[in-house]
């Protein structure tokens, strides 16, 4: 009997505001974030983590390191390493770290792939006390300490500050022996910010009160924070054949209704940036389930409070890139910058491409709030691409305004 192939059903969600017409698709939103340059973004990040080159320089203000442990720094000192007995005996170090999201698979350590917590803790292994090591080679285990993350990042995701920490009972280690055993594991794609005794208590993760991601989004000629204007007159100006984007191919694999409605519609290309700020914005001070921007998470923690986030901050702003090799060269970009208490799985980009989205489509100042409620998350965008994501810094003091980059 011969095999069949199905047609695939691609279904959208049906909105129902007054810019259904003008909203992308989720194929359409995918075009549109990933064509344009990344690889300017990607070597930009690069030159921040090999130090050349500074975050702050794009807004012409001093970055606030945010990075301290508070009080939990201090206790560590509450008693000297010889005096302490038990568990207290152990000695628990935090890290921080930078690192070039390009050159790997993401923080969390996985067979077959080149992760940065895979190198860290092979880099950590000679630091394993006696007792642990031995257990180990029982096992047949390779000797690596055990560390946890104040957050995962993904595939490509870049970071400027991130929190890890380990412990060992061994006394005789210095922070500028770790700061060497890891700077040495992969020079120019990873390399430690500081290293710091703290007290036993202390949590990456547990601990902190606040994380802070920024997103950059460059930009193509012609799309510098250009004005939109939701209208029939602009519809008719704006002639885009999606077809000639993605190919024949793939437009065969939409449904008939799809097509025609792809092939009729002609949907803006452009949007303001201060359109995008003025939608983030509404979602500062609030607290709300984000399940719809959310990817790729657990179904325990698809409802309740584990979905729901307290955004402190979330701006966008235009800034320019420095192009390397290049010099007085540059490249428009958007920045978007978000604080919050916590971020689901994947929910930065998902936010990043829904309010370009919007900004485009010329939604409501309200519509990324009202899309909380929605019931499915292909209400929402597709995520934007991990090029341009960077994880700043973590915080476990309270959140300042102060330390924002973006007023």
């Amino acid at each position: 009997m011969e095999n069949q192939t199905q047609k695939k059903a691609y279904l959208h969600y049906e909105h129902t505001d007054a810019c259904k017409y003008s909203r992308w698709t989720a194929r359409e939103s995918y075009e549109f974030m990933y064509a344009r340059p990344w690889q300017q973004v990607l070597d930009f990040y690069s030159n921040i983590v090999n130090g050349h080159m500074s975050l702050s320089t794009l807004f012409g203000a001093e970055m606030h390191s945010s990075c301290d442990g508070g009080d939990l720094e201090s206790e560590s000192t509450s008693a000297p390493i010889e005096d302490r007995t038990g568990r207290w005996a152990r000695v628990t170090f935090k890290i921080i770290l930078s690192y070039h999201g390009g050159s790997f698979d993401g923080w969390q350590k996985q067979p077959g792939l080149n992760t940065v917590q895979g190198l860290v803790e092979t880099s950590l292994g000679r630091f394993v006390d006696d007792k642990k090591a031995q257990q180990l080679k029982d096992k047949g285990s390779p000797i690596e300490c055990t560390s946890v993350v104040a957050g995962r990042t993904d595939k490509g995701v870049t970071a400027l500050q991130q929190v890890c920490s380990f412990y060992t009972w061994r006394k005789d280690i210095k922070p500028q022996d770790i700061v060497v055993a890891i700077n040495d594991a992969a020079p120019g794609k990873l390399r430690v910010v500081s290293v710091a005794e703290m007290s036993r208590v202390f949590h990456p993760n547990f601990c902190a009160k606040w994380r802070r991601y920024v997103y950059i989004f460059p930009l193509n000629e012609g799309e510098e924070d250009v004005e939109y204007t939701n209208s029939k007159e602009y519809h008719g100006n704006q002639i885009y054949d999606f077809s000639e984007h993605i190919g024949k191919e793939i437009i065969e694999e939409f449904d008939k209704d799809d097509v025609d409605g792809l092939e009729c519609q002609k949907k803006p290309r452009r949007f303001k940036i201060s359109k995008v700020n003025q939608l983030l914005l509404q979602l500062e001070g609030k607290s709300l389930s984000y399940k719809v921007f959310a990817r790729d998470t657990k179904a325990s923690r698809n409802i309740g409070p584990p979905t729901e986030c307290f955004l402190f901050h979330a701006r966008a702003s235009e800034i320019r890139i420095p192009c390397s090799g290049l010099e007085g060269g540059y490249t428009k970009a958007m920045c978007v910058e978000l604080v919050a208490n916590r971020f689901l799985r994947r929910m930065v980009r998902v936010l990043v491409s829904t309010a370009i989205r919007e900004a485009a489509a010329g939604a409501e100042d309200d519509a990324l709030v009202k899309l909380v409620d929605a019931t499915c998350r292909r209400a929402t965008a597709p995520p934007a691409p991990p090029d341009g994501l960077c994880l700043v810094d973590v915080g476990y003091t309270e959140f300042d305004p102060q330390i924002c980059l973006i007023s």
